[in-house]
């Protein structure tokens, strides 16, 4: 795999979702590069993550969820090559932007002084608030009766208002002591801080020693900003007025002075608190938080060139989706009626789509879409045209749902169990066109699935999830015939195709953690009939098998004891050959 371009690379991405009060944590701290032209397959059981990990780079994420940490870069030449035009509008903009950063640059003459000063204002802000343990204890309580109390209130809707009224009464009742609690908690700790504000206002010794420290360190700080700066920081600053235009100039005028100036704001505090703006990272971390960077190549006298650093993790702006969502990375899914509108025909719904992204006439897109649907094996597809998704069976439609999300020749395909609702000989179809077409249209497949048969026809890399995590990685071979981590051997042992006559097929006891709590150890130890006792106590490092194969299992540290794998899956390799012909 070293040879091949990483398309997306995923570091330490947690995803989170706020339920009822509540916040879940779905995905974990996933670490994942995905190359060019690769089939790469997520499994995993129901509720393990597969398809929020997926929608996070397809920008399809619930409005209740959201990215709480990482990065997510997409590595699209095509899509990242930027260039702007240099009107009068833009010239203005870009002057402007330099006098704000020359200016704002003074302040890092002073950056270290400042930390000082917010150092100290953070001391005496500690002590006049509560610890993080009393707030994390207080907070961890409120959380307990809050979920206590959905509980209730979810019970007491579902009661019949004529036949059920004691049970109504008993359950009002108790929200009342339950809000009665969570306010009392409330008190205690507005109390609680009340009490240190008072303890810090009555200690004057402290109080004149911070005044005194506060002004000797402010007027050190007005002194220092003073200071001119040099010609090499001019410079840098040139460049930078022009990757913040290059980074806001795709917008319409209203939102480029909006993100301009919140850019201009990220970088006057950046250089107050001494950031280093020659240092990439730390410089796209600034922009990151406002748009997503532009890194300034040439120019000429009519245009700026430069190049985006796509963090798909930070994207805020429907208009930057709209240009990577379908044309760069497109979705097939389950069932291809939820993708398709049952009231317009088959042929206007393909043809939409490359009349939006595409820049071609009518009659043009009505060609490439003829020639999509002869590609996705649709007979006579002129006749076909017109119909509606109601007038095809279930395995066309889902040709069709192919042949849309192709139609702007993607870089990825994220196909989200596209053969669970077709019979057995229509998903053997699916998989094989899937398989042909990228062959044709050189795109990478990243296929959701918790059937390990399709795996082994379909992808060349594994990524095995449990509890929002990848606790095993390799490519197909590595993971069907030599798995390491007890969860993937627990999956290949159910597999129904391997299970001998007149013995009981294998299943998985217990269920997968709740995602609401924070896990101990590692998250499949209580299913885990091989548990060591540190199993419980501290979660597993993902382990080099290989240079392509790792799993995330203490079985695999020097100090664990020698474990076998289940008979069943011993000696895999033939049974595998017979169950998938692979």
């Amino acid at each position: 795999m070293q040879e091949k371009k990483v398309l997306l690379s995923i570091k330490d991405l947690n995803v989170k979702f706020r339920v009822r009060g509540r916040v879940l944590t779905a995905i974990r701290g996933i670490d994942l590069d995905i190359y060019e032209n690769e089939s790469i397959a997520i499994v995993g059981e129901s509720g393990s993550g597969k398809s929020v990990f997926t929608k996070t780079f397809a920008g399809m994420l619930e409005s209740n969820g959201f990215i709480s940490e990482g990065k997510i870069i997409f590595n699209d030449d095509e899509l990242s090559d930027t260039t702007v035009k240099l009107t009068s509008t833009a010239q203005k903009m870009i002057a402007h932007a330099l006098k704000s950063l020359n200016e704002s640059s003074r302040l890092e003459f002073g950056a270290a002084t400042y930390r000082e000063i917010v150092n100290l204002e953070s001391e005496k802000r500690a002590k006049e608030t509560l610890t993080d343990a009393e707030h994390e204890a207080i907070e961890e309580e409120k959380k307990d009766l809050a979920a206590k109390r959905a509980d209730v209130y979810n019970y007491k809707t579902t009661l019949n208002a004529k036949k059920q009224k004691e049970e109504i009464k008993k359950a009002a009742k108790e929200l009342e002591e339950l809000d009665a609690k969570i306010k009392e908690i409330e008190t205690k700790a507005e109390k609680m801080e009340k009490e240190k504000k008072a303890a810090v206002a009555a200690d004057t010794a402290y109080l004149k020693a911070y005044e005194a420290k506060m002004a000797e360190l402010k007027a050190k700080h007005a002194k220092e900003i003073q200071a001119e700066i040099s010609k090499e920081t001019e410079a840098r600053n040139e460049i930078l007025a022009k990757e913040v235009y290059l980074s806001v100039g795709r917008y319409g005028i209203k939102k480029r002075i909006e993100l301009l100036n919140g850019l201009l704001k990220a970088l006057k505090e950046a250089m107050k608190l001494g950031v280093d703006l020659d240092n990439e990272e730390e410089k796209n971390a600034v922009f990151d938080e406002v748009a997503f960077r532009v890194r300034y190549l040439d120019e000429t006298p009519e245009k700026l060139h430069g190049t985006c650093i796509l963090n798909l993790a930070k994207i805020k702006y429907a208009k930057d989706w709209s240009q990577i969502r379908g044309s760069r990375i497109a979705t097939v899914f389950q069932d291809p009626m939820t993708s398709l509108n049952p009231i317009i025909t088959i042929g206007k719904q393909i043809t939409s789509i490359i009349l939006k992204h595409q820049d071609c006439s009518e009659v043009e897109a009505r060609r490439r879409a003829l020639d999509l649907m002869h590609k996705v094996g649709i007979p006579n597809p002129e006749a076909r045209f017109d119909d509606y998704p109601f007038q095809y069976s279930g395995g066309m439609r889902q040709r069709i749902v192919i042949a849309i999300a192709l139609s702007c020749q993607p870089k990825i395909l994220i196909c989200d169990e596209p053969t669970t609702a077709l019979d057995v000989t229509i998903q053997a179809q699916i998989l094989k066109l899937i398989k042909d077409l990228q062959k044709e249209f050189n795109y990478t497949i990243v296929f959701i699935t918790h059937d390990l048969g399709v795996v082994a026809n379909v992808a060349d890399r594994v990524a095995v999830l449990y509890a929002g995590q990848v606790v095993e990685l390799g490519n197909v071979e590595e993971v069907f015939y030599d798995p390491h981590h007890p969860y993937t051997w627990a999956l290949l042992s159910s597999l129904p195709q391997l299970a001998q006559k007149n013995t009981k097929l294998y299943s998985i006891t217990g269920t997968p953690p709740s995602l609401y709590n924070n896990i101990v150890g590692d998250a499949f130890a209580p299913r885990n009939p091989y548990c060591l006792k540190i199993d419980t106590l501290l979660e597993p490092p993902m382990f080099k098998i290989s240079d392509t194969h790792y799993a995330k299992t203490w079985l695999l540290d020097p100090k664990a004891p020698k474990i076998e794998k289940p008979e069943g899956i011993q000696d895999i390799h033939e049974k595998l050959v017979k169950a998938f012909n692979i």
